[in-house]
């Protein structure tokens, strides 16, 4: 019989489940959030008092902050169990072998999408660019706000990006009905990232392999006159070489 489950969602609406049981409102109010938060994103190493009460309290610290870390500590502790957060001067999450983070899971799920995409093994990138993609895409500690929560923030956003041209990518690879998914996800990459030149690499691509030709060259040309206009720059040889063999392809048509 499986082991009741250990999941933390940080992205979004935080969840916290420890051993089946639902935690989160438990957790001693905004402090307790951000020092569970803190922790889980850096369980792999031990994170010494100060940084932690950093994390927590930034410029503002409170009166007696010692005192109060330590309150806040034992109250964080009590709501966790039977995790853990091990230590006295140096602490750290300890979860069940088997528990999941999302943000931990989007990291990894990317990593194996661009390797699926590399070696041009395109339906084995959709599963993962997906997981990555679903996650990212919810803003991280909604409602809180710290410096390294948007340090976070900054490093999911490129996580979503980098998901969205992967799936862009091995839709692309695939062909067919994958077609359509393809090309929405190459605008949305376009919307979010508009100086990435990927996202208009793989729309000219996916509109020259739906048929429409004309649109692949207007979507170079509007990337063409972004890239002059903004930073003086041509766009990538990439780019210019998915130009010319449509232009190429075109003629001989």
């Amino acid at each position: 019989m499986a082991d009741p489950p250990t999941r933390v969602q940080l992205c979004g609406s935080l969840a916290v489940e420890v051993c089946g049981r639902r935690v989160e409102a438990a957790l001693p109010g905004r402090q307790g959030r951000l020092l569970f938060a803190y922790l889980a994103v850096n369980r792999q190493r031990s994170v010494s008092r100060d940084e932690l009460a950093d994390a927590v309290w930034g410029e503002h610290l409170p009166a007696g902050p010692d005192a109060a870390f330590t309150v806040l500590l034992s109250k964080t502790r009590t709501a966790l169990r039977p995790a853990d957060v091990q230590g006295r001067g140096e602490l750290r999450l300890a979860l069940p072998p088997d528990a999941w983070i999302d943000v931990e899971a989007a990291l990894e799920a990317v990593h194996r999408a661009e390797s699926a995409v590399t070696q041009g093994r395109w339906p084995e990138a959709w599963g993962p660019a997906l997981v990555a993609r679903y996650v990212a895409a919810r803003r991280f500690l909604a409602g809180h706000d710290a410096a390294w929560v948007e340090v976070w923030r900054r490093r999911l956003a490129d996580v979503l990006v980098r998901a969205l041209e992967s799936y862009a990518a091995a839709g692309l690879g695939v062909g067919g009905t994958e077609l359509a998914a393809a090309e929405r996800t190459s605008l949305e990459l376009i919307e979010r990232a508009p100086f990435r030149e990927s996202g208009y690499r793989l729309l000219m691509e996916v509109k020259a392999a739906r048929g429409n030709a004309a649109e692949a060259l207007h979507v170079y040309e509007r990337l063409r006159v972004l890239l002059r206009e903004e930073l003086g720059v041509a766009p990538s040889p990439a780019v210019q070489a998915v130009h010319r063999r449509l232009l190429l392809e075109s003629a001989a048509d």
